[in-house]
């Protein structure tokens, strides 16, 4: 055993940790590539001795967190990051106007969930009986903190 075969386990462990990074989800190459880099490791301190061996660990740490580094700096790494902005609120409604009981009529179709207009105010509602077109009248049958259940008014 030299040292071209543990220098290749470890290079071709790192490089299959960071393909499945970048590239291939899943994990099961990283699993793998670490796997791979284990046994270079190890097969440093088997062939070489103790010495050769925890330095070999040591650049192979080193070699692995300046690697994760780069990556996570990387413009690839930026690309595939989710960057949106959420701006969305909860369901917001004025109590006053809409109580159980109350009428109105949904903008899109309850399946099971929608919208509904009650007094000008546009909410989420949840129909409690199947499925409600829209341009409907609906009756609230229930309000759950921001959860608005209604039914189809006769």
């Amino acid at each position: 055993m030299d040292w071209t075969l543990v220098i290749s386990l470890i290079f071709f462990g790192l490089l299959a940790i960071v393909l499945d990074l970048l590239f291939i989800p899943g994990g099961v190459l990283a699993i793998l590539g670490l796997i791979t880099v284990i046994s270079g490791v190890v097969c440093s301190y088997v062939a070489f001795g103790a010495a050769a061996g925890n330095i070999v660990l040591v650049c192979t740490l080193a070699v692995s967190i300046v690697a994760i580094v780069l990556i996570l700096r990387s413009r690839t790494w930026r690309k595939c990051a989710l960057n949106a902005e959420i701006d969305t609120k909860m369901n917001e409604f004025d109590e006053d106007k809409i109580k159980v009981g109350a009428v109105g009529e949904t903008i899109s179709r309850l399946a099971p969930s929608g919208k509904a207009v009650f007094d000008g105010d546009t909410v989420e509602v949840t129909s409690a009986h199947g499925l409600i077109d829209e341009n409907s009248k609906v009756r609230v049958l229930r309000i759950d903190g921001n959860k608005i259940t209604v039914e189809l008014a006769d």
